[in-house]
């Protein structure tokens, strides 16, 4: 039997309870903490997590630091892509192949039915209702872990990892990512979340594990 449940440990302990039926999400807010939150985030074994946020706002840094277990991270699959592909292509040419390669990688961790940890670009909405149906087909949770970083800061990150997005993009980005931290910060995370948890960038820089219960975790 699957306990959902969401574990934040640190010096002293925080837990949210599992529900068996549908409560109302859990919001937590580690934000403005000054690095004193959590330094681990534990989940039901079969959860999923999902980790959005500006682009260059750290996602794929802390999916690195912290996942051990499995993730699907869309900067991987161009990455594997980008080291194939001639010098003289274009991204914009083999973008549609990197994002069905994506979604190939994520479909086929799903269907272990093991938690998984997902990067979320914020801007296809599809994707978290999409996951927010397996959780519930496999008895599991839909939790989000939302990037809370200025434009700035992620303008900074972007030019860290030397890729950036058009100016356009991130201004589509950013109103998709004000849309959703405004509605979390209401208590209303996407239709489909159990709980939806708040990172700025000391909250997620302190946090060196994202797991899941059973995977060197026991309550």
């Amino acid at each position: 039997m699957n306990r959902t449940a969401v574990y934040a440990t640190a010096t002293t302990g925080i837990t949210v309870p599992g529900q068996r039926r549908a409560p109302a999400p859990v919001v937590r807010d580690l934000r403005d903490r000054a690095g004193r939150g959590p330094r681990a985030l534990v989940f039901g074994p079969r959860d999923l997590v999902v980790i959005t946020g500006l682009p260059g706002s750290g996602k794929s840094t802390l999916m690195h630091r912290a996942v051990a277990g499995p993730r699907i991270d869309s900067q991987d699959t161009r990455d594997r892509w980008d080291a194939r592909a001639p010098r003289f292509l274009p991204y914009a040419l083999y973008r549609p192949l990197v994002r069905l390669a994506h979604y190939a990688g994520l479909r086929r961790a799903l269907r272990t039915g093991e938690g998984v940890v997902v990067h979320d670009c914020g801007t296809q909405s599809w994707v978290r209702a999409w996951l927010a149906r397996e959780a519930r087909r496999r008895g599991g949770t839909l939790h989000l872990l939302l990037l809370d970083v200025t434009a700035e800061t992620a303008r900074e990150g972007q030019r860290e990892r030397g890729r950036g997005v058009s100016a356009h993009a991130f201004r589509r980005h950013r109103r998709t990512t004000a849309r959703l931290l405004g509605a979390v910060e209401r208590g209303e995370p996407p239709a489909g979340c159990g709980s939806a948890v708040l990172l700025d960038r000391p909250a997620a820089d302190a946090l060196q594990r994202i797991t899941f219960v059973g995977r060197g975790f026991t309550r």
